[in-house]
């Protein structure tokens, strides 16, 4: 099992930047695939991007590629997702996720554990 917290987040200007981190508890961390996702209001949960347990070939959704880039340093037990080029529509509540599939999944329902998110505005 493990836990995570996410931190990082903020009002921020369109154009600008923010890094989010996720702080994961316990030994086990590396084992994990690790995802991003957001929810808006009003809207679904959406995929935002993801990385293996070795930290490799990141995956990202379209909306975000070439703007955020997730990374994980697994001795701090800790993934990021660097944001830049904001835009008002990436608004919302950023969560963290951790999944046992090797691979990295887009569903959310395939992530078994989840931070309490944290809340990322960008003003237009």
């Amino acid at each position: 099992q493990v836990q995570l917290v996410e931190s990082g987040g903020g009002l921020v200007q369109a154009g600008g930047s923010l890094r989010l981190s996720c702080a994961a508890s316990g030994r086990t961390f590396g084992r994990y695939t690790m995802g991003w996702f957001r929810q808006a209001p009003g809207k679904e949960r959406e995929f935002v991007g993801g990385v293996s347990s070795s930290g490799g070939r990141p995956s990202y959704a379209d909306s975000v590629k070439g703007r955020f880039v997730i990374s994980r340093d697994n001795a701090k037990n800790t993934m990021y997702l660097q944001m830049n080029s904001l835009k008002p529509e990436d608004t919302a509540v950023y969560y963290c996720a951790a999944s046992l599939f090797l691979l990295i999944t887009y569903s959310a329902s395939e992530y078994a554990y989840w931070g309490q998110g944290t809340q990322v505005t960008v003003s237009s």
